[in-house]
């Protein structure tokens, strides 16, 4: 992989993962367009996703730090239980849970294949339309200091979805909160706070397991006589990734706040849709050359 192709695939990272578009797939066509044949693997978006998701921190800041220092308070004894962000602390530790088990019980599937654009493409067009209905039909009154135990279970079981290309963290887990409620804001709030653990988790863990070979020379030849990415260029494309999120994420939840979720529907509609003709077509190839 090229620098030049790092850069835009950070730059695609940033633009999509806090969209209900999916940056996974997003990032999977485009890296399989740009290099017929090559998915950019399954490791490679887990760690560029480091630097979407510290653009998360960065913005949350002051509500990601109340929140811990409030819940470690709380477990002293200096706070009661029943305080909101000791509460908060709790749902997302628990609505993490689902994504943690199932990412490390079918880690082989996820890195292989569920990776299948076949399945990225339905995947688009499902819930893009699961969407579309949560918005035209849900009450969208609660906000987020309504959120109780079941409802975080519920969230995180379908953030736990976006293990699946195509699904979209951001849009499963604002999905489920339209159907049980929530205003478009405290459902996309809680979709990027209850993403933090999950993210560092993943791409953490995915940059132990990939990063020291790259640091050896046998590594380096290795990844480069496969076409996989350097660890330069992965810091490259993290960092782009950080720098054009954060961006985003602020232009987001601005928006949100006077339109509904129309735009991005009818997107992850036609996006579906052109997926599978390149497929049908065979102009892209549905296992990346696996």
């Amino acid at each position: 992989m090229s620098f030049i192709e790092a850069v835009i695939l950070g730059l695609v990272q940033g633009l999509t993962e806090f969209l209900p578009i999916s940056s996974s797939a997003h990032v999977r066509v485009v890296g399989e367009l740009m290099a017929p044949g090559q998915d950019p693997g399954a490791a490679f978006t887990a760690i560029i996703q480091l630097g979407t998701e510290t653009a998360v921190l960065i913005y949350f800041w002051k509500d990601i730090t109340r929140i811990i220092g409030r819940w470690c308070r709380a477990l002293v004894g200096r706070l009661p239980q029943s305080d909101p962000d000791v509460r908060m602390g709790w749902l997302v530790i628990l609505g993490s849970i689902p994504i943690g088990v199932l990412g490390l019980l079918f880690e082989e599937q996820i890195d292989n294949g569920l990776r299948n654009l076949y399945i990225t493409a339905t995947m688009l067009i499902v819930f893009g339309l699961l969407l579309g209905l949560a918005d035209r039909i849900a009450p969208q009154r609660k906000e987020l200091k309504e959120l109780s135990w079941r409802d975080g279970i519920l969230f995180g079981l379908a953030q736990a979805l976006a293990l699946i290309p195509g699904v979209s963290r951001s849009g499963g887990t604002i999905t489920a909160g339209l159907l049980m409620g929530y205003t478009r804001q405290a459902a996309a709030r809680y979709a990027f706070l209850l993403a933090v653990p999950a993210v560092f988790a993943s791409g953490l863990y995915k940059a132990a397991k990939e990063v020291p070979a790259l640091l050896t020379a046998d590594g380096r030849a290795a990844a480069a006589a496969a076409g996989e990415p350097s660890l330069l260029v992965i810091i490259v494309a993290t960092l782009v990734a950080f720098g054009v999120g954060y961006a985003v994420i602020v232009w987001f939840m601005r928006m949100i706040e006077n339109r509904s979720y129309t735009v991005f529907v009818v997107y992850r509609v036609v996006a579906g849709l052109v997926l599978l003709i390149l497929l049908w077509t065979g102009l892209v190839d549905p296992l990346g050359g696996a």
